[in-house]
């Protein structure tokens, strides 16, 4: 997610917070906002995957997924 996407989720923001946002403002929102979450997640996720518990002993494990 690039920054103008970024800037544009946060000037719906205040605008909804001024007045109500029209059906196509409100849409859009609702898309910048979910490409945001999937983003976040997507950053979240590759992160874990290449996370590695280090015990005292010196071991290492590898966190995996549950379930």
């Amino acid at each position: 997610m690039n920054q103008a996407k970024i800037d544009r989720i946060n000037a719906l923001a205040k605008a909804s917070k001024e007045r109500e946002l029209t059906a196509e403002e409100r849409e859009e929102q609702t898309m910048l906002r979910n490409e945001f979450r999937r983003s976040v997640i997507g950053n979240l996720t590759g992160q874990l995957d290449h996370t590695v518990i280090v015990r005292p002993d010196g071991s290492r494990t590898e966190v995996k997924k549950k379930g």
